[in-house]
């Protein structure tokens, strides 16, 4: 199987899903740690990407990882004051960060709007980018990736009803760029308008990318990049990992896969 041939697990609920994606990114994590001595995970916001969090803070996921040596990188963030509710970095301290002990220096967050770069988006952005690539490491043996990127073991994403991923939304500016590891979102489809993400080529870079989506809401959203959207048109179909593309569903949201795609539940 090729890398970027979506592997598809479904569960029976939302809340079954967050557990085993939880016990999976543990098991992920020590792994890597175990490999290469540390490990680099990508969060991704809203319901489900929190929920999995929830699930990592409790026993005994929590006890397999040691956090000391995980950097913690964001897909994107919205671009909006440091500590508001909304901000996913303000979301994944509440959920999970806050609870375990995390190396100050390796949490990577996505700067405010009202950081050292104001509201200038696009500075900001760059900031992002230039933290990544102070992080960068080759690795002879797994061949090529992303020279600006860490090779991320896991990157998490959400899929959006309109199949928006990160902050690249369908047919946007964003979504086409390919120089460029972070940039600055305008005119964003969802409020609030004005956001920070990585590109598809940064998403690539990682090792594994998981996207998670769960709920009646998200089911013709993975229906779309699962059975041949464009890239333009359902962005959730333009992301894959280097080793591994993994869809977690929970069984409402993989309702519209025709049957050769849907799986056993898992």
């Amino acid at each position: 199987m090729s890398p970027g041939t979506p592997q598809i697990l479904v569960h029976q609920s939302k809340d079954e899903l967050a557990e085993a994606a939880a016990a999976r990114l543990g098991a992920r994590v020590a792994e890597a740690q175990e490999a290469r001595g540390s490990a680099s995970v990508v969060l991704t916001g809203g319901r489900n990407g929190n929920a999995l969090l929830a699930a990592l803070a409790a026993p005994p996921v929590r006890d397999a990882i040691d956090w000391s040596r995980l950097d913690v990188w964001w897909g994107d963030e919205r671009f909006l004051p440091e500590g508001d509710a909304e901000r996913n970095h303000t979301q994944a301290h509440e959920a999970l960060l806050d609870t375990v002990p995390l190396d100050p220096a390796r949490v990577h967050a996505m700067a405010p709007s009202d950081g050292p770069y104001g509201a200038d988006v696009e500075a900001a952005a760059e900031a992002y980018a230039t933290e990544l690539a102070s992080a960068a490491r080759l690795d002879p043996a797994e061949g090529p990736a992303h020279p600006l990127v860490p090779a991320f073991d896991v990157l998490l994403l959400g899929v959006g009803p309109d199949t928006h991923v990160a902050s690249l939304f369908p047919e946007h500016p964003a979504l086409q760029e390919t120089e460029r590891t972070v940039v600055g979102v305008h005119g964003a489809p969802k409020p609030p308008p004005t956001r920070i993400s990585l590109t598809l080529p940064a998403i690539r870079a990682a090792r594994e990318v998981w996207l998670l989506a769960a709920g009646e809401d998200k089911a013709s959203a993975v229906a779309l990049a699962l059975t041949g959207g464009g890239e333009l048109q359902a962005p959730a179909a333009a992301v894959h990992g280097r080793s591994r593309t993994l869809w977690l569903l929970d069984r409402a949201a993989a309702a519209q896969l025709p049957e050769d795609l849907h799986p056993p539940l898992s």
